[in-house]
């Protein structure tokens, strides 16, 4: 079932293929449509489509926001395809994994691993990562999409520690399974992590560290917006999450790992769907200036352009 009370939901960036993107994974998964189209005008990108897509209950954004940040392996998407829950599993999973494997990179082949009878990680011709997995979970059921920090780089080794800071700042949270690295798997080091999810605001993310060599880090490619419903929420993750000073602009940080988020006002997507053109370009022109959202400035803008 779509989330829409989703309260953390992954922002794609791309140069200029936004809606075709999204409309490339609505054709793919289950249960997916897109949900809306806006164009916001005159900004630093000049015209920027944003679109806001749904793919097997899960929410997403994309941008096209101009050849400023591209996108790469180090946050991925996790497809759970459980044969408990869905029919034919498995040969879903080979059908998604040959249509993104289309102009795609494989970066683990589709295979059998100790730790599952189907698997694969794969770059799609956008640049997006997804690892398939056929999936039976003991317990509690997982959703089908989960985003997947990989902790790479100088901040390998770091992902348990980034779980607790993110538990702490995010409610209905927990830590869920733990799979560490054995004795034996260098360049890994034992003990790092090999596999942890963990929940955030009932949502499930995984992560992993990997001491091989990676070159690309986290970047603005992939950012994660969290709805706010007040001004005192904006100001909360603000403060626990930006450590960055020249990443903030607009509603984005960059925290203590490298992660890019997006604090937002829930209204906001509201204002910038459902308001005229010319209210649009009001707020557009608002937020633009700002670097953490103004929840009232931004009403104020809405407001003052009907006048």
């Amino acid at each position: 079932m779509p989330n829409s009370n989703q309260k953390i939901v992954s922002h794609l960036w791309y140069d200029k293929e936004a809606k075709e993107a999204a409309e490339f994974y609505a054709s793919i998964f289950p249960d997916a449509k897109i949900t809306n189209v806006t164009t916001l005008h005159n900004t630093p990108s000049g015209d920027s489509d944003i679109v806001s897509f749904e793919l097997w209950g899960q929410q997403f954004v994309a941008i096209s926001g101009g050849p400023f940040f591209k996108l790469n392996p180090s946050v991925s998407f996790m497809v759970n395809f459980d044969p408990s829950r869905e029919k034919d599993a498995e040969e879903k999973l080979n059908e998604v994994w040959n249509k993104l494997s289309e102009g795609g990179t494989v970066l683990m082949p589709l295979d059998q691993y100790p730790f599952s009878e189907r698997y694969g990680w794969i770059q799609d011709k956008y640049g997006l990562s997804w690892q398939l997995i056929l999936t039976n979970p003991e317990g509690e059921e997982r959703p089908t999409i989960i985003p997947s920090f990989l902790f790479v780089g100088e901040q390998c080794g770091k992902a348990q520690e980034a779980i607790h800071f993110y538990l702490s700042v995010f409610k209905n949270a927990k830590q869920g399974l733990i799979a560490r690295y054995p004795e034996g798997m260098e360049p890994d080091k034992e003990g790092t992590i090999m596999f942890a999810e963990f929940m955030l605001e009932n949502q499930w993310f995984a992560a992993m560290d990997s001491a091989r060599d990676h070159s690309f880090r986290f970047s603005e490619a992939i950012s994660f917006m969290v709805n706010c419903d007040t001004q005192e929420e904006i100001d909360y993750y603000w403060e626990k999450l930006s450590v960055v000073a020249e990443a903030e602009q607009c509603g984005w940080l960059k925290d203590k790992y490298g992660v890019s988020w997006q604090i937002v006002p829930r209204e906001l997507d509201e204002m910038l769907s459902k308001g005229t053109p010319e209210q649009v370009s009001c707020v557009t022109q608002a937020f633009l200036k700002m670097k953490k959202f103004d929840l009232m400035e931004l009403k104020k803008a809405y407001k003052g352009s009907l006048t």
